[in-house]
């Protein structure tokens, strides 16, 4: 019997690279357990506190509110909530993917991560659009300084980011195996087809939208600050820093996240080899913390957004360290005869 020609070899003869296309989404990444927890980690434990310290000021010293207050009151608010899910997510990627907190509460992690992210980036939305009302049409839009305008803005805000997102709690998977349960991602889960016009939709409506009227709002405040007489003074390079900061949020922190999410989905549907599908991950997995590093970028606004803050947040301070050294002083009064 004739032997086969060399050229029919067995196709287990060939090298892994070049080994049939297919989906690679059981891999492990080492990248996942040595990246994502470590930088989790940092924002984690500079966002958590930092939220918590601006809301109380918010609460307690900066009343009677503005309409900016609220929004930006709102802002915290979510940015906490958003860092709330971290421990979980740091815990799972720092134990190789193990999930132990059950199927219910992998879904409302998710959830809660992707509902407080675009909770932000819309409140980010309507703040931008306030200080284009205030700036450029202060006298025929006073009523935007009103505070019920506001409140109705950040009502419409939680609401549609609640519609967006809860899809999401049908389309992401857990798994279980012999290596224990897995809590994966959007990108990650089983419905691809489904999820790749679910995460067009979706960024489509709570990032792009968002992305063009706030570039929209910020290249006019910046072209109007340039313009007429005093165009160094004080406030106008205070507002012009307040534009460029909420520029690079979106163009550096959200922007690169929703490409590669996008890209990353593709690259699952699309038959392309193991290494080059992990590559794409490895981007992917990347940007996930540029994200959330926005939350460092609010703390920096609402200290540039407003004296009134800085001078309510010194008093809180101050009256805590007060508070401390009259406690420390009571034992030694005690004591004299």
């Amino acid at each position: 019997m004739n032997e086969p020609p060399d050229n029919f070899a067995n196709a287990s003869d060939f090298p892994d690279d070049a080994a049939p296309f297919g989906n690679c989404t059981d891999e492990k990444i080492p990248l996942k357990r040595h990246y994502l927890p470590v930088i989790y980690s940092i924002i984690f434990l500079v966002g958590f506190p930092g939220n918590a310290v601006a809301i109380s000021t918010y609460i307690f010293r900066m009343r009677p509110w503005k309409g900016s207050t609220v929004i930006l009151l709102n802002l915290a608010c979510t940015d906490l909530l958003y860092l709330s899910s971290f421990p979980f997510l740091i815990h799972y990627y720092a134990s190789s993917e193990n999930w132990v907190f059950g199927d219910i509460m992998c879904k409302f992690i998710r959830f809660s991560f992707h509902f407080n992210l675009y909770s932000s980036i819309l409140f980010l939305t309507c703040f931008s659009v306030f200080r284009y009302l205030v700036i450029l049409h202060p006298l025929s839009c006073f009523s935007v300084h009103r505070t019920r305008w506001a409140v109705v803005a950040c009502a419409v805000v939680w609401i549609i980011s609640l519609v967006a997102v809860i899809p999401m709690t049908f389309l992401i998977t857990s798994t279980t195996g012999t290596n224990g349960s897995t809590c994966l991602d959007l990108t990650s889960s089983d419905d691809l087809p489904t999820i790749k016009w679910y995460n067009l939709i979706l960024t489509a409506m709570t990032f792009c939208l968002p992305l063009v009227i706030v570039t929209l709002c910020y290249t006019m405040i910046i072209y109007t600050l340039t313009q007429g007489p005093h165009n160094h003074s004080c406030l106008k390079q205070k507002a012009r820093r307040l534009a460029i900061l909420l520029l690079l949020a979106f163009y550096v922190c959200f922007l690169p996240f929703h490409i590669l999410r996008v890209i990353r989905i593709e690259s699952r549907l699309l038959s392309i080899s193991c290494s080059a599908e992990n590559q794409i991950h490895e981007a992917y997995i990347v940007s996930r913390p540029l994200a959330a590093l926005n939350t460092f970028g609010n703390l920096l606004l609402y200290v540039v957004v407003s004296d009134n803050f800085q001078r309510a947040l010194c008093s809180m301070v101050r009256c805590d360290a007060g508070g401390d050294l009259e406690r420390a002083k009571k034992p030694s009064y005690s004591n004299n005869p």
